[in-house]
């Protein structure tokens, strides 16, 4: 986006992410919010926004540039004792759940969202098969040009990083079992994007 400081695969997609953002939204959390780059736009969308992030370092960076609306806390979204259940209205992950077991990851982000919000998921997954490879192949054009146009591809300064376990194949099964009803679309650079409502009964 126009304005950012740095621009890499994730930050392409933020553009996405913000466009899920219910009218009138509440209460936001971006869960894996590194330095705050996504929870800093969320706040333009939402009247509060957290933002949690396992690494102390993140947390720091993120908290150098922090607006009044936005709160950063270091603490692990698995931990059902750290944040409210159930209390926010959109929740965001980019980039997050490949650095835990799947199942969890989903499970522990799906009980954060309140009845009637909404999940975004922004994921990485490795190839499988010759046709993940075709496709993938397709992103590096658009990837050498974007980051070009944007003077290079670059991340904050000691972010965590990991290479994501399952496949493209693994990831789509699991992402339809676990979010019944969700949208799941593969996007053009090596990234996923889940947009999952919450019943308001607090179900599926």
């Amino acid at each position: 986006m126009a304005g950012d400081p740095y621009w890499n695969h994730n930050v392409h997609y933020h553009r996405a992410v913000l466009a899920t953002v219910p009218d009138g939204c509440r209460t936001a959390l971006d869960v894996g919010c590194g330095d705050g780059l996504l929870a800093r736009k969320l706040a333009a969308r939402a009247r509060t926004v957290t933002g949690v992030d396992r690494s102390p370092e993140m947390i720091r960076q993120a908290r150098a540039r922090q607006p009044r609306n936005v709160t950063f806390a270091q603490a692990d979204y698995l931990d059902s004792a750290v944040l409210p259940q159930g209390a926010y209205a959109f929740v965001s992950a980019v980039a997050a759940v490949h650095h835990t077991r799947f199942d969890d990851a989903i499970g522990a982000l799906t009980r954060l969202v309140a009845p009637g919000g909404r999940l975004v998921v922004v994921g990485l997954a490795r190839n499988e098969t010759l046709l993940d490879r075709a496709i993938s192949a397709c992103g590096l054009p658009a990837s050498r040009a974007l980051a070009r146009v944007h003077g290079g591809k670059r991340s904050p300064a000691d972010m965590p990083m990991e290479d994501p376990p399952m496949h493209w194949g693994e990831v789509r099964e699991a992402v339809h079992r676990l979010l019944p009803g969700c949208r799941y679309r593969r996007r053009l650079l090596w990234r996923y994007i889940a947009v999952w409502d919450k019943t308001r009964q607090g179900g599926p």
